[in-house]
Parts: C-alpha cells; structure tokens; sequence
C-alpha cells in the first residue's frame, strides 16, 4: 500500500508540474507576443487597410473578413450539427450503416484541415461555381467544423439522464416536446461548450482559406457573400514573411487582435452556456 501511495503521488507531481511548465510556456509565449505588438495597437491598426508602409498598415480588411468567414459558418454549421445529432441519437436505427456513418463522423473530426480546403475548392469554388468569395470560404469552415458540433452534441444528448426521458413521456408528452422541452435545454451546456471549441478552431484556420482562394492582400471590406475577402490569420501570415522587422510587429500586434475577439466571443458563448447550466441544474 505504501509503495502504491507513493507512486499516486510521483504521479500527481507529474502532472503538476507537466502543468507548470505549460502555463510558464505559454506566458512567455504572450509576452513576447504583446511586447512585440503593443506598439502598434491603435485605432490606426483597426482603421487602415494593409500598405508597404507599416506604419500605415492596418487589419480593417482581416478583421472584416473574418467576422463575415465565422458569422456564415456559425450559422450554417451549429443548426445542421445540432439536428444531425438530434436524428442519429434520438430517431435513426442502431443498425450497421448507421454505425457506419457515426465511425465516419467521429474520423471526420480528426481529419487535417488542408484536406477541407481541397474539398471546397473541389465542391464550391469549381463544382457549385461560387469562386473565391466569402460564401465558398464559411461553407468551407461550415464542413470543417461541422463533425465537432456534431460529435459533442451527440455526447451531451447522450449524458441526459435517462429518467427524465421516462418522466417526460409518463406525462403524455410526444416525442418532439420531450427531445425540445427536456432533452435539449439540459444538453445545451455541453452542446455549447463544442461549438465554442470549433467556432475557435475555424477562426484560427488560415491553411483551408489559402486552398479556396483567400487573399493576402486586400484594400476593400466584403460587400456580399460573392466578394473577395482575406481573413486574420492569412494577414497575419503575410506580415510574418515579410523581412522588415516592422512587420514582424504587426504581426504580433494582429495576434493579439486575434486573441482578443476569440477571449471575447468565447466569454460571450460561456456565459450563455453558465446560464443554461444554473437553470437547468439537476
């Protein structure tokens, strides 16, 4: 018993300090990151399309972009997830082609990222002829996100407790006002919590973007789901290839853009997820 306490504890030591030495990385990482950038961070940086003169340079196009790029693939992506989860956890038969199509779906959250590029560039830029626009670009993010949403909302369907289901119907309730009545609002918590970690994972994504035609440098806004766009983390690519050390800091300084909407959008969707949590404890 000794000899297995003590290696409980050479264990627990471990992982702190495998813990540690992540968060030290990691603000060493943001350090450097907003030392670099900070100097660049005005209302300029927000204001100003990209130039050869970095002091004149500015994220108004990637910010823009971006924006446009996530809003489309939310809306496109987090109602299909959720229903597509809804029909094979709830209505579709537990038989071998469904069993097949859920390995497919859980093999398709893993699948590199540049593999979705040459797929819509394959299926909405050349097939359905939508080119290098704004709507190819979020179709594109819609599929690479879409397995995720899928997959975690099917897990948190699944963790609803069972005699809440047998409650529900006991009460003569139909099976569509259990699923949205009961089941729904007590899954949402972690429904929510994967569609922050795949919303996150799409806003960062510059290599499928790159494959269906994003550009790297842009001197407009889009206007429409046709325009042209570029997005942040291509911007912030580009800057970061260029060799005057003026860019390099506006790269740095792009980042922290980054972090900041994505600190804020995930604030913003885990505060609706606490909420959800509170009042539907059980």
């Amino acid at each position: 018993m000794k000899a297995r306490m003590r290696h409980e504890r050479m264990f627990q030591m471990l992982c702190a300090l495998s813990t540690v030495v992540g968060i030290i990385f990691l603000f060493v990482l943001l350090y450097h990151i907003f030392q670099a950038g900070w100097n660049f961070l005005n209302l300029n940086f927000f204001t100003n399309f990209q130039s050869r003169f970095p002091i004149k340079s500015g994220m108004k196009a990637g910010i823009y972009g971006s924006l446009w790029m996530i809003s489309i693939t939310a809306v496109v992506a987090i109602p299909l997830g959720i229903a597509s989860a809804i029909f094979l956890e709830e209505y579709a038969r537990k038989n071998a082609f469904w069993r097949l199509v859920e390995l497919n779906i859980s093999n398709l959250a893993g699948v590199p990222s540049i593999v979705y590029g040459l797929l819509g560039l394959s299926l909405f830029v050349r097939t359905f002829g939508f080119g290098q626009s704004v709507l190819s670009g979020a179709l594109t993010m819609a599929l690479l996100v879409l397995p995720v949403v899928i997959v975690s909302s099917r897990e948190s369907l699944r963790a609803v407790p069972l005699n809440l289901r047998e409650a529900a119907f006991a009460l003569g309730a139909a099976k569509y006002q259990v699923i949205f009545g009961q089941i729904l609002p007590v899954a949402l918590p972690g429904i929510l919590t994967g569609i922050i970690l795949s919303i996150g994972r799409a806003f960062g994504e510059a290599a499928p973007l790159i494959i269906v035609g994003a550009l790297s440098y842009v001197s407009f806004v889009p206007e429409n789901l046709k325009s042209e766009f570029t997005v942040m983390p291509i911007q912030i690519y580009n800057w970061a290839g260029r060799p005057q050390e003026e860019f390099h800091q506006l790269a740095a300084t792009g980042i922290i853009v980054l972090l900041l909407i994505l600190l804020s959008l995930n604030f913003v969707a885990i505060m609706i997820r606490d909420h959800y949590q509170k009042r539907f404890r059980l």
